[in-house]
């Protein structure tokens, strides 16, 4: 059994090691060996406190020998995305700028994870202030997806969806501000989870670059693992007003109700691989035969205006730090210092102007979900490309920009409503692909139900890169 820790569900590893069949030294000792054996080829954690982890997971033995756990998380290892505070942990978020920062507190969520036993390891490599959809940096380097090294695992959090991927952590934390989380999942075929806005709280953090269209959500291997990490930080706290309001998440539905399903293959005229478009395809029809209502059909929803003012936040964002900070333009890498630039240049009724656009795209959503309770696009657009380019340049054969491959995931964001990522299957070159399914603002539990049955008719936990079973 211990040769094959990594092969273990959430509940699992909480039941042995609440039945004392595993204690959590050997867990965490099982997966700093990994990591040790099989990062140096990823490169996706950081920062690694081993020594920390092993303290906090001494703690968690004696809690268990005295039958007084905290929680289904007690014990049980966890990487945190390097945007997200860990006190006395390094948060560099990918920038020169932050290269010697250390954080005093943890964030939030972090500080929901240690309350309730997690043993936290390290922290997982992201793009310069997680606002690529690739995973490297001027200060750490590039990170490589599990099932092929020399491709990306995507970005934002695509450190965190590789440690996942590769058996080097059970679970991990990652942000998603555009599709940071749904993507990356679908690249290295786990389960990814944007929350509704509010719906894990947040206080504490770096400057907000997305407004709150950015939130924190699990990465896990299993759909019951993202519910069981939900169940812990997916709650209300009076550091954060908006989280307030939202039901407890529950127990897995038996029998989930049928839900009316919209699937939409692709955006207008937006280039997609046919390769997803067919492995999509082919789980829509899975989901009617499961017995749900699907309907194919275009997105009845007007994307112009949010695409085209969505720049808007972060260059302001950008802006702001480098009117608070002096060195932003001499650290940062170009790019971000000609946003900051651009920022700096709009207006209060710019900026306001967006928010309002923001605003009344939240209304058309609602009334989108009056109709369907689901809707269901491919994750992304492309297959996973080299990991040292920051987006494919050509998809089915056709020039595609910077967010080409990321059509599918930034109204999730705008909208505030949740999504997730599931595995669907592999294409020809061996890569997975990620079905991405958006429900109602707060339907978060219903979502987890239908991704839940969806994964208990067509399991994906047993398929690991070759990568992972060395």
């Amino acid at each position: 059994m211990k040769d094959s820790i990594y092969r273990l569900n959430l509940r699992q590893l909480g039941a042995a090691l609440r039945e004392g069949s595993l204690s959590s030294i050997a867990v965490l000792e099982h997966y700093l060996e990994r990591i040790g054996r099989l990062d140096g080829e990823l490169n996706c954690l950081v920062h690694l406190d081993a020594e920390g982890a092993r303290a906090a997971a001494r703690q968690a033995d004696e809690r268990f020998a005295t039958g007084k756990p905290l929680g289904p998380l007690d014990g049980i290892p966890v990487a945190i995305k390097d945007n997200l505070l860990v006190a006395d942990m390094p948060c560099v978020w990918g920038t020169k700028l932050y290269r010697d920062y250390i954080a005093a507190e943890d964030e939030l969520p972090v500080r929901l994870l240690r309350q309730a036993g997690a043993v936290i390891v390290g922290k997982t490599n992201v793009p310069e202030f997680t606002l690529r959809g690739f995973t490297g940096n001027a200060v750490f380097g590039s990170t490589g997806n599990p099932w092929n090294p020399a491709l990306t695992p995507g970005g934002s959090s695509g450190g965190s969806v590789a440690a996942v991927a590769a058996g080097l952590v059970p679970y991990s934390l990652g942000t998603d501000g555009g599709g940071s989380i749904r993507r990356p999942a679908g690249y290295t075929g786990i389960v990814g989870l944007k929350p509704s806005i509010g719906r894990i709280p947040r206080q504490g953090g770096l400057p907000p670059l997305l407004a709150d269209c950015e939130v924190v959500g699990p990465l896990a291997r299993t759909v019951d693992d993202v519910r069981l990490i939900m169940s812990v930080i997916g709650c209300a706290n009076s550091g954060d007003p908006r989280s307030f309001g939202f039901p407890d998440i529950g127990a897995a539905s038996a029998t989930p109700e049928r839900k009316r399903i919209l699937f939409v293959e692709r955006f207008g005229d937006a280039p997609v691989d046919p390769e997803i478009v067919a492995l999509c395809s082919r789980a829509a029809d899975r989901f009617a035969t499961l017995g749900h209502e699907v309907e194919r059909g275009p997105l009845p929803l007007d994307l112009a205006s949010v695409n085209a003012g969505w720049p808007i936040l972060a260059n302001t964002g950008l802006a702001k730090m480098a009117a608070l900070d002096a060195r932003f333009h001499e650290l940062v890498s170009v790019p971000f210092s000609d946003q900051a630039k651009a920022g700096a240049k709009l207006s209060v009724t710019d900026y306001l102007t967006f928010i309002e656009t923001l605003d009344a795209f939240r209304v058309a959503a609602a009334r989108l979900f009056k109709d369907f309770d689901v809707v269901l696009t491919p994750a992304s657009a492309a297959h996973a490309w080299p990991r040292d380019s920051q987006f494919p340049p050509v998809i089915d054969g056709k020039e595609a920009g910077p967010r080409g491959h990321a059509v599918f995931t930034n109204w999730v964001n705008a909208c505030g409503h949740p999504g997730i990522s599931i595995p669907v299957g592999r294409g020809a070159g061996g890569m997975p692909v990620g079905l991405q399914a958006v429900a109602a603002f707060g339907a978060d539990d219903a979502l987890l139900d239908l991704a839940g049955s969806f994964e208990q008719a067509y399991p994906w936990a047993d398929r690991w890169p070759e990568l992972a079973l060395r």
